[in-house]
């Protein structure tokens, strides 16, 4: 088996542009408005918040699925596929939970390989077959390995400032713009920067789901099966969509498939990429290297 890449080049450049592009946003907006010291304020709290949900993912994840801990006498297949990817990556093995939701779905957290856990749906594990499961928590333990909840939790501390700090205008005025600058100009930043600020974290969030996608297939070695589960992940989620609670929402970029959309088209609002590019992706990678799995 060759060893996977687990930094897809293509996605670590996009992943940082973006970076650069949301980091860009904060500092404009920032000084524009507030100067250093409301931007160090902002910084703060955005990180204070995002810090605790970084240390705690994997608890409210798994809460917001009602997911339980099961043994290797109750899922011994699963148990059995996931030490192999993790023995293959060199990784330790990470804890495995089972969500009581007939929508097939799974997804993995935790902050580093040595704080991880795996969960799928029963669903997921009634509708693939052995091999298509194996692809999709290769899919899943890949998010862990490159470090995804860190860059997730990183976007979301500096979108999250950006959002406190168009709020703290909004409410109390800006001290550059109350003396100076076009007001329709800063009225303009208040709505646009928060918006821009969502989309760029959305674009990472799909960046990353993209870059899974790859690193799940190089290290089950089987990109056909990824895109085969996929397929049916598509059809079952549209079947079974579930209800958008807070809960769920702040834990279904984590989920291999969007839990509430039944819908075909990624909108710019999406944190995944369309399936049918993800499932071209996988093709196309199959093709291209006649070593993969057929």
């Amino acid at each position: 088996m060759r060893s996977p890449d687990m930094h897809g080049i293509g996605n670590s450049i996009r992943t940082a542009l973006l970076f650069g592009l949301l980091g860009g946003i904060l500092v404009v907006f920032g000084g524009a408005f507030f100067g250093g010291r409301g931007l160090l304020i902002g910084l703060i709290l955005a990180l204070g918040i995002n810090g605790f949900a970084y240390f705690n993912s994997d608890r409210i994840a798994l809460a917001s699925m009602r997911a339980r801990p099961v043994s290797e006498v109750e899922q011994p297949a699963m148990y059995r596929i996931v030490r192999e990817l993790a023995t293959s990556a060199q990784q330790p093995m990470p804890r495995l939970y089972v969500s009581p939701t007939s929508q097939p779905n799974a997804f993995a957290t935790g902050r580093s390989p040595h704080h991880a856990a795996v969960c799928a749906t029963e669903g997921i594990l009634q509708l693939l077959t052995e091999r298509e499961l194996r692809a999709v928590l290769g899919h899943e333990l890949s998010h862990v390995y490159n470090r995804d909840i860190l860059i997730s939790s990183c976007a979301g501390a500096v979108g999250a400032c950006v959002t406190y700090l168009a709020q703290f205008a909004l409410f109390f005025g800006g001290g550059r713009n109350d003396r100076d600058g076009n007001p329709f100009a800063a009225l303009l930043m208040l709505i646009l920067a928060p918006v821009a600020s969502t989309l760029i974290q959305l674009a990472i969030s799909r960046s990353r789901e993209y870059q899974a996608d790859e690193s799940g297939a190089l290290l089950s070695n089987d990109p056909l099966a990824l895109a085969s589960a996929l397929h049916k992940l598509q059809i079952g989620v549209a079947a079974r969509p579930l209800v958008k609670t807070p809960q769920l929402a702040t834990s279904s970029h984590m989920m291999i498939a969007n839990p509430f959309s039944g819908a075909k088209a990624a909108s710019l609002f999406s944190t995944h990429p369309p399936m049918d590019k993800r499932i071209a992706r996988l093709q196309a990678l199959a093709n291209s290297d006649p070593r993969f799995l057929r």
